[in-house]
């Protein structure tokens, strides 16, 4: 398959370079439905830099593109992850895309009108209404039928590799009876198509999902970023974290109805990424202030019970949180999450690339942190001079 690109995306070639001075790559993905393809387009960009992860992690739409990238070798990935986007948001009916440039007004009305469309026929290759309503069939308790996506799924992920441990990956996802989250990882539990769906069952337009007797939805309903399971591990290495958001936790007072409906939207699904970045780094500031202090202690201090109960979670460990953050155009407005039109699937692409080539431009991201805190956060749509 021929990856389709625009100008921006126009692939380039890469000059190997060493890989950084890392114990682990983590690619960390958020839920945001249609709006998944800007995390195609950075991991494009990475790719390209050979910044191939070691761990993936993803809720909903970030589990599927933490599938296909899992289960593919790393020579097919974008092409995986460009030919699901491309099947995703094929044109309906046949009408072909347009192609000509038009004013913000129109662009807002042709996307309302394509979200419409989705809502009323499904997106195709992903999911199809059920005609029958499911207030009158209750054993469905979903709008729309998921066959089509996991049929994706299985035609274009190697789940055989996927679980080979060459790349971890970890989805998250919420047990419906008890309301805890859980993420199904490759280090613990054998994943297929079953868990990348659960992960995305996002009530009431998608069924829940049973495995081995237990029902699941969407982990975005608890938190919709897997960011702390990454930083949290208890297997703590020098990481270097590209987490890619699709939510913009900063916005402007809404003026009217529409955009109060969407600010709430981008404020629940950005599920505080930022207070879970400060809290990491409060915590990771004492591990390394104990390590620090622990080392100028006599031996005979070091066996002290309370010494030895510090140094269990003491660590000299770096991280480098590079965060990509999709920032919304005007006219998106609030079905943004489900308007699967090829060209606002090219737009996504094309910023998801962009911000991703601009990141990489800045050589700190690359390079351990030098601080005492040993943590770098760079969030190139404010750190960024280039």
């Amino acid at each position: 398959m021929n990856i389709r690109t625009t100008p921006q995306t126009q692939p380039r070639t890469a000059s190997r370079r060493p890989r950084p001075p890392f114990e682990r790559i983590a690619l960390v993905l958020q839920g945001g439905g249609a709006l998944g393809a800007y995390q195609g387009g950075v991991y494009q960009a990475l790719a390209e830099a050979d910044l191939h992860p070691d761990w993936v992690a993803g809720i909903s739409i970030g589990a599927i593109n933490s599938a296909i990238i899992a289960g593919n070798p790393p020579e097919r990935r974008v092409e995986q992850l460009r030919g699901f986007w491309e099947k995703v948001s094929q044109p309906p009916l046949g009408i072909p895309q347009l192609l000509f440039q038009i004013d913000e007004r129109t662009h807002r009305l042709i996307n309302q009108a394509r979200a419409l469309s989705i809502l009323m026929f499904g997106a195709p290759n992903f999911f199809v209404p059920r005609w029958q309503s499911p207030f009158l069939n209750t054993k469905s308790l979903s709008f729309y039928d998921v066959g089509p996506v996991r049929a994706t799924l299985e035609r274009i992920v190697d789940f055989d590799l996927l679980n080979s441990g060459t790349t971890r990956l970890s989805v998250g996802t919420v047990s419906i009876c008890d309301g805890n989250f859980l993420y199904f990882d490759t280090t613990t539990h054998k994943v297929g198509p079953d868990h990348i769906l659960a992960s995305g069952a996002l009530p009431p337009g998608f069924p829940a999902v049973e495995i081995e007797g237990q029902y699941y939805w969407d982990g975005g309903l608890l938190s919709n970023t897997p960011l702390d399971w990454i930083l949290e591990c208890p297997d703590r290495r020098d990481t270097l974290t590209f987490q890619v958001d699709l939510w913009n936790a900063k916005g402007e007072m809404p003026r009217d109805l529409l955009e109060a409906d969407l600010r709430q939207k981008e404020i629940r699904f950005s599920s505080r990424t930022r207070l879970s970045t400060n809290r990491f780094h409060k915590v990771q500031r004492w591990r390394r202030a104990m390590w620090e202090l622990l080392k100028e202690l006599p031996p005979s201090l070091r066996k002290n019970p309370y010494a030895e109960l510090l140094a269990a979670d003491a660590d000299e460990k770096v991280y480098n949180i590079i965060e990509l953050i999709y920032h919304a155009q005007n006219y998106e407005g609030t079905s943004k999450d489900y308007e699967f039109s090829r060209r606002t699937m090219d737009e996504h692409w094309t910023a998801g690339y962009n911000d991703a080539v601009r990141t990489l431009r800045h050589p700190e991201v690359l390079q351990r942190p030098t601080n005492p805190d040993g943590i770098l956060r760079f969030d190139v749509a404010t750190d960024g001079r280039l």
